[in-house]
């Protein structure tokens, strides 16, 4: 019962225990000539307007005291260090460069997922018995689970811990390349015999979900013992989660008897295993919202889910939130690996949210990240997120010179392609608006004689929310009215080249038409928007024809992608530098990245899929 947004939420705005703390223990270090650093240093990592969690959630409209918040989690083991640094405030510089500690002194979007975290591909990889001999379509046997964690090994797979994977899910922090959870349901005696040395042989962590009113059992398939169970959870390998007492589907249980499973389940582990109990697995993957809040109630930190749905075996940073963490059953083992290597491949460009059917809603509030990847043997320059607007200079100049001029701007690339005949024009090829320009908010139609040769070709228009690329009507097209009608709000348009992707698919050679060198090997520049709906501007860092272009950008993600003024003219600026190998071609055009948009709030009862629904605009 996949269902939609839980009340669970952190309150905002209120200054917490935890962070006074804190804040307190590092300013205390800073006593003497660091003062003014470290203050300085602290500023520098907190956020606008925003103050650590609370150790509390909101049931509805009840304030219920959590686990350790995640404000704490990292906290014990970094108060012995900011301790011996209280009276050296320098030392505090490297303390800060920690990540560890870094993600536990900011605010965290806990329990839903961080902007960032949306951004990865994290699959959980769901097991149940193994066994020599299978007695249901789901049990594995020794030798392909032996199969399965060498195939792990040698394509670069790094299994994770779900305290790793909880940090990352609620801080954004950083993982190591292509990332899994391996968990295993149910307490089988065969994990322990078969997959719990293989754990050890590769030194994998991995989860244990434990129904404890079966513990020992030899009835049916037997579960292992508890001395068995202390062995594995002492390891260091294994975190053990509660899956209730007596494994059933809490769904059909009044909230009282959930309770029971929830609590006695957690106070039976901890006395026997003598560890904190921290996660939980819904037996038959099935929750409701109450479900989700009585959980949290409890104490657990998050909650792992499963589904016979497809749609809802995708990457954990899918979930709605950390108490509903979506997973992979086995059978889907080659599905996963296939989409990690779709994902990471030759770069590590984990920047891809697969969406089903489509792409997220086009957004301008993503962070900006520059990447630069190879992909099939093609070196790729990237700039993603942030706000997309166009400048049209008076006159011919370097990109990097172009985006000075613009208030704030992070990135830019050339643009639409322009007329040679002078070598300071700015003339235009085809119709431009632009909200940089001596004529700022000015339709400028392009001439007539010309229109009528780029019919098809892309028209990209620009918002203060959106973007669309439509196919160019020199018939319809002539004017601002005409093209509000495409977009209304529209501040920018431009026609490029040709579609490279279009609805998520290369396109093939038969589209580019008579498009003068589109099969040449030749520098290309190109924008477009992602899968998880943020704008992206990219070079070629080699040459390479638009057809394989295309086919490239469609792997690492790109949902839609338009090709811009190429060749000698291609580049790309980052932070006010040129990424280019080479001095381009000055020009008069440019798309840039502006510094991304306040995040909106989610609206309250809006189901958190809305965000996958596709966007139609062509």
């Amino acid at each position: 019962m996949q269902k939609t947004k839980t009340n669970l939420r952190s309150p905002k705005g209120k200054s917490t225990a935890t962070g006074t703390l804190l804040f307190a223990l590092l300013m205390g270090g800073a006593i003497g000539l660091g003062a003014v650093v470290t203050f300085s240093v602290l500023q520098a990592f907190r956020p606008l307007q925003r103050s650590l969690p609370s150790n509390t959630i909101a049931l509805n409209g009840v304030e219920i005291p959590l686990c350790e918040p995640p404000a704490l989690a990292s906290l014990a083991d970094s108060l012995g260090q900011v301790r011996t640094t209280a009276l050296s405030p320098l030392g505090l510089v490297p303390l800060l460069q920690q990540e560890s500690l870094l993600t536990a002194i900011l605010p965290t979007s806990y329990p839903y997922i961080h902007e960032r975290a949306r951004n990865t591909y994290v699959p959980i990889l769901m097991y149940h018995d193994i066994t020599p001999v299978k007695e249901v379509d789901y049990d594995v046997t020794p030798q392909e689970l032996a199969e399965h964690f060498a195939t792990l090994k040698a394509e670069g797979m790094n299994p994770i811990s779900l305290d790793q994977l909880l940090r990352h899910l609620e801080t954004g922090a950083s993982l190591p390349p292509k990332p899994i959870l391996l968990t295993f349901d149910d307490n089988y005696r065969g994990q322990y015999l078969y997959a719990f040395p293989l754990l050890k042989q590769y030194k994998f962590p991995a989860v244990w979900s434990v129904h404890t009113g079966f513990v020992g059992s030899p009835q049916g398939k037997p579960k292992a013992t508890w001395a068995e169970l202390k062995e594995m959870a002492d390891s260091g390998l294994v975190t053990v989660a509660s899956h209730t007492v007596t494994h059933r589907n809490l769904a059909d249980l009044p909230a009282a008897e959930i309770d029971r499973e929830l609590v006695e389940s957690k106070k039976i582990l901890e006395a026997k295993l003598g560890r904190p109990i921290k996660y939980f697995t819904y037996p038959e993957g099935t929750y409701t919202e109450a479900i989700k809040e009585q959980v949290a109630r409890a104490g657990y930190r998050a909650a792992l889910s499963m589904s016979l749905d497809p749609y809802y075996e995708t990457s954990a940073t899918e979930s709605e939130d950390v108490f509903s963490l979506r997973r992979y059953g086995q059978s889907r083992f080659n599905d996963v690996i296939r989409e990690a290597q779709r994902r990471g491949g030759e770069s590590n460009f984990a920047a891809v949210v697969p969406i089903k059917d489509g792409f997220a809603p086009v957004q301008f509030h993503s962070p900006i990240e520059k990447h630069q990847v190879t992909v099939d043997g093609l070196r790729l320059t990237l700039v993603l997120g942030g706000q997309p607007v166009t400048a049209h200079a008076d006159s011919r100049y370097q990109v990097e010179e172009i985006q000075k001029t613009i208030p704030n701007a992070v990135a830019a690339v050339d643009g639409g392609f322009f007329s040679l005949e002078f070598l300071d024009s700015n003339q235009m090829i085809g119709p431009v608006l632009s909200r940089y320009s001596k004529e700022a908010g000015v339709f400028n139609p392009g001439k007539k004689g010309e229109n009528p040769l780029l019919r098809g070709r892309p028209l990209v228009l620009i918002s203060d929310r959106t973007v669309r690329f439509v196919p160019y009507d020199p018939d319809r097209h002539i004017s601002l009215e005409a093209v509000e009608r495409e977009l209304p709000g529209v501040k920018d348009a431009f026609v490029a080249a040709a579609w490279l992707v279009k609805n998520g698919k290369p396109r093939d050679a038969a589209s580019f038409g008579k498009l003068y060198g589109f099969d040449a090997e030749r520098d290309r520049a190109f924008w477009g928007i992602d899968r998880a709906g943020r704008p992206v501007l990219g070079v070629t860092m080699d040459m390479v024809d638009s057809v394989r272009l295309g086919e490239i950008l469609a792997k690492v993600g790109l949902y839609e992608a338009v090709m811009l003024d190429s060749g000698a003219s291609a580049a790309l600026s980052y932070q006010g530098k040129s990424v280019m190998e080479y001095e381009p071609r000055p020009v008069p055009h440019v798309v840039a990245l502006l510094p991304p948009q306040p995040a909106p709030p989610t609206p309250q009862g809006k189901d958190s899929s809305d965000r996958c629904q596709v966007s139609r605009s062509y």
